[in-house]
Order: structure tokens, then C-alpha cells, then sequence
């Protein structure tokens, strides 16, 4: 047998994941409280957070030894992802690091280069493009009000962008920092590499960031349905728990499997995509269609669990069905990733 086949069905976790997860686990729950998660929405983005994370290594851990990193695996990343995601946290992490590991492939960082550190070790922030859908002119970028240096595609050419003044900060559902880029106005542009070789690095980076996305969401809708399945049994109607109610407590166990079977599906793309990224290419961008578009209707289930209390704009349910459909926005149109999946499928049958 393959000694790799056991471990491609296999969704376990080692001592040292677990041990992994529990941390971030402990680090969210503390440090990312609903009040704070609030308090950031104006900016879309808590300094303090963010380097209060950093301190932890979850940058660091995220990058090769090669630069001064600790080379974490993708699926060590989805577990960091999936507590930011249940915490709703106001730090974009995932684009940083997944725009920070493009630009290592690059050639861009080196460990000889005093810059590095300072993007290893997130004092430097880098956004990533992250759209499909836009690969020219003027684009919303879901980091793009916050951070030092921008990575996109122009064409055929990888560009790194950086502006003395900071774009600025347009509303979004998803509180994101986002902000309109125009890559023709940059103070600073650095073309990174050129050609088919680099748009293949880029789009592993966009692969990268859709695995971590959907290990976000998972994250975030298994928070919602604990929401709602503790205010489901603690409501009482007709002296019993509204959660003994088939119209409740179906459409919990529906968000139970969706998170069991998003969870498994984004795991697997991680893996694939670490170790065998040739086989089953199309798994990230499907890993990121099902949860996105699954994400917004277990959300709004929660929401209606609640009733009135539920859409009240100081619940915690109704800053998580915003971010279950903000979110994904970041990826641009979604259609456009499902037909990439289906591309992807195709080829390889093909």
C-alpha cells in the first residue's frame, strides 16, 4: 500500500495538532471577545489583535525555515484558521500570510533581507488580491486599507504595490478593512515576476487562501449552530424545549453536517494541496464554493432560531450571519470559482 493512502482518508488530528488547536482555541476565546470583535468594525482591523498574534508565532510558524519560519503545514494553518473564523476575529492573518508565502516562492523575501523579518514576523502587513474575477484595473481588496505592501496580478506580471497614503476604508457587510486599489496610482511598484511560472504561484496562493477561508467558515458556522442549539434548549414553548421541535432541531443537525462535511473537505484540500497539488487540483476552490455558499444559510438559521433577539443589531448572531456573507465577497464574484471548479474537474477527466 501507498504510505501516503491511509493518511488521504484518514481526518484525524496528531497530538501535536490537537495541542496546536487547543491554543488558539484558549487565544481567541480571551483575546477576541464579541466587545472587542465590535470595536473594531469602524477600522475593520485591531492592531492590539493583530499583534498580540503575532506574538503567539502564527505568522512565523506560517513561513518556510528557508526565510526564518517554522514551516507549519497547511492543515497545522486551517486549524489556527478555523478558531479565528469561531471568534470572528478582526485580523486578516489568512490574506497575510498567504500573500507572504507568494512572495518567498517569488524569490521576493530573503533571508538576508532586513525586510523579511519585518513581514515574517507581521510588523509589515501584506494584502493579496484575492479576486477571481478581476486580474486588471482597478479592484476591491479585502485587506487593502491596512496593509504596507499589496500583492496582484497585472496582466501577466505579479506586482507588489505600496502607497504613502493608504487606501481608504470602504464600508462592506463583512467589516472587512477593504479598500479600491488602483495599482496605476501606486507610490511604489515592483513587478515580482512575469509569465505563465508566476500566474501558477499565483494561483497556488489563491488556492492557499481559499482552503484557510473555508476553515474560517467552518469555524464560524460550527459557532453559530452553538448559538442557537444553546438558546434552542434553554426556550421553553408549550413546557417544552423549542429544541424538541422538528422545525428547530432538523435544520441544527442540518448545520451539524454541513460543518462535519465542509470541515473534512477543507482538511483534505489542505492536504492534497501540500503534499500531491497535481491530484484533485479542483479540491481548494470547491472547498471554498460549498462552505461559502452554505455559510449564509446556517447563519441565517441561527438568526431565526433567536427570532426578534436574533436581528438585533447587538446579537452575536447578527455579527456572524454578516461575516457569513461578507466574508467570501472578498473572493469576488463566487460564480466565478464554481466555474473554475468545474474546469479544474473537467481537465482532469479530460
Amino acid at each position: 500500500m501507498d504510505r501516503y493512502e491511509l493518511r488521504r482518508q484518514d481526518y484525524s488530528l496528531s497530538e501535536d495538532q490537537s495541542e496546536l488547536q487547543a491554543v488558539y482555541v484558549k487565544f481567541f476565546k480571551t483575546r477576541s471577545s464579541l466587545e472587542v470583535v465590535r470595536a473594531a468594525e469602524p477600522a475593520g482591523f485591531d492592531k492590539n489583535l493583530w499583534e498580540q498574534l503575532c506574538g503567539t508565532g502564527a505568522t512565523t510558524m506560517a513561513m518556510p525555515e528557508s526565510v526564518g519560519g517554522d514551516g507549519a503545514t497547511l492543515v497545522d494553518l486551517s486549524l489556527v484558521a478555523e478558531e479565528l473564523g469561531r471568534a470572528i476575529a478582526p485580523v486578516p492573518w489568512i490574506d497575510h500570510i498567504c500573500a507572504a508565502r507568494l512572495l518567498v516562492r517569488l524569490g521576493a523575501l530573503a533571508a538576508d533581507d532586513p525586510e523579511t523579518a519585518d513581514v515574517v514576523e507581521g510588523r509589515q502587513l501584506v494584502a493579496l488580491d484575492t479576486r477571481v474575477d478581476a486580474a486588471t484595473g482597478i479592484r476591491l481588496i479585502a485587506s487593502g486599507s491596512i496593509a504596507d505592501h499589496i500583492v496582484v496580478r497585472d496582466g501577466d506580471e505579479i506586482v507588489r504595490l505600496s502607497f504613502d497614503t493608504r487606501p481608504a476604508k470602504v464600508d462592506n457587510i463583512g467589516r472587512l478593512p477593504m479598500a479600491w486599489v488602483d495599482p496605476a496610482a501606486a507610490d511604489r511598484r515592483t513587478v515580482l515576476a512575469s509569465g505563465a511560472d508566476a500566474l501558477t504561484e499565483y494561483e497556488r496562493a489563491l488556492d492557499e487562501w481559499r482552503v484557510l477561508t473555508a476553515a474560517a467558515l467552518v469555524g464560524l458556522v460550527e459557532e453559530t449552530m452553538r448559538v442557537a442549539a444553546e438558546f434552542a434548549t434553554t426556550r421553553y414553548t408549550l413546557g417544552v424545549p423549542i429544541s424538541t421541535l422538528q422545525a428547530i432541531s432538523h435544520p441544527l443537525a442540518n448545520i451539524a453536517i454541513t460543518v462535519n462535511a465542509a470541515r473534512n473537505l477543507t482538511r483534505r484540500a489542505a492536504w492534497f494541496l501540500e503534499h500531491e497539488p497535481e491530484y484533485q487540483p479542483a479540491l481548494p476552490p470547491a472547498a471554498f464554493c460549498y462552505i461559502a455558499e452554505e455559510a449564509p444559510k446556517a447563519a441565517t438559521m441561527a438568526v431565526q432560531v433567536q427570532g426578534g433577539l436574533g436581528v438585533a443589531t447587538e446579537s452575536l448572531a447578527s455579527a456572524y450571519l454578516l461575516r457569513a456573507r461578507g466574508w467570501p465577497l472578498a473572493a469576488g464574484d463566487l460564480a466565478a470559482t464554481a466555474i473554475q471548479v468545474a474546469q479544474r474537474f473537467a481537465a482532469e477527466q479530460g
